[in-house]
């Protein structure tokens, strides 16, 4: 089973918390006493050391120098900023546009090869279409009170998902059922995702699963997770995505994987759920 998300990432700021305290104790200052030599109150040192306050650059170099172990400053800076981006609040990343969100994950998709992808409740990224886009994006901005620029991110998504059609990449696409039949916008908009859904999932590169609804499992419904080549895992939560990089728990979620693709059918068997998904709409 996959590892909580937003636990890994409180695991990795404990991570560093943890190795901040050893310092202090090996130095053999007190909380107040460490507190003293870098000016701050007694508290935030509690707070930084428990893990309750993520520690800033500066905060960690202060830290380091008061214990006199400014030779582990750079290490634990690293430390603590990874284990910041493995948790990236939505809201955060959003106040600048949707769409820029978007383009923000162009570098990582010309970069990757092997795309697996699991969804229980959508139609991945990859293979939407832009009114469908339009009508999640928009939901979304309302949800995290950032502008509503979907309408530019639908275009920017759709542009990038056009990787699908270049040479030297491969895409694994399982998704439940259920996503088949939860609508984004208007019944023309279901229609034309679903119709692309059939197009989509006939390209060579492509190999598009669908769990059905009514069968034996083998592992339940998982949240939706992106994994790029064998080195990044990107979990979408409702507020944040969370980005998992250790080698143990990208070959978790390489393993979940594997288990939903083997309960999936492909082909005929596909694309019959998806036409009945289409008369379903009436």
């Amino acid at each position: 089973m996959p590892v909580i998300p937003a636990s890994s990432a409180q695991s990795a700021r404990e991570g560093v918390a943890r190795q901040l305290r050893e310092l202090r104790e090996d130095a053999g200052l007190t909380i107040v006493q460490l507190a003293k030599a870098c000016g701050w109150s007694h508290s935030k040192v509690s707070r930084i050391g428990n893990s309750k306050t993520p520690p800033s650059t500066s905060d960690i170099i202060a830290w380091c120098r008061a214990c006199g172990a400014d030779d582990r400053s750079r290490d634990l800076v690293a430390l603590s900023r990874a284990a910041e981006t493995m948790y990236q609040e939505w809201r955060r990343r959003a106040l600048s546009g949707l769409r820029q969100l978007q383009n923000s994950y162009d570098t990582l998709f010309q970069a990757t090869r092997l795309f697996r992808v699991y969804s229980p409740t959508l139609v991945p990224g990859l293979l939407q279409t832009e009114g469908y886009i339009r009508a999640l994006l928009s939901d979304n901005a309302r949800l995290l009170d950032v502008p509503d620029d979907s309408a530019d991110a639908a275009a920017a998504r759709v542009e990038r998902s056009q990787i699908i059609h270049r040479p030297g990449r491969r895409f694994s696409i399982v998704i439940e059922e259920s996503a088949l039949h939860y609508q984004y916008g208007s019944s023309d908009d279901m229609a034309a995702q679903l119709g692309h859904l059939l197009t989509a999932g006939a390209l060579p590169a492509v190999s598009l699963g669908i769990i059905p609804t009514h069968g034996a499992r083998r592992i339940g419904p998982q949240e939706i997770f992106h994994i790029y080549d064998d080195t990044l895992v990107a979990i979408e939560l409702l507020s944040a995505e969370v980005n998992l990089t250790q080698p143990s728990d990208v070959a978790r979620y390489e393993a979940a994987f594997e288990d939903l693709r083997s309960m999936a059918v492909y082909g005929a068997a596909a694309r019959a759920l998806i036409v009945n998904a289409i008369e379903a709409l009436g």
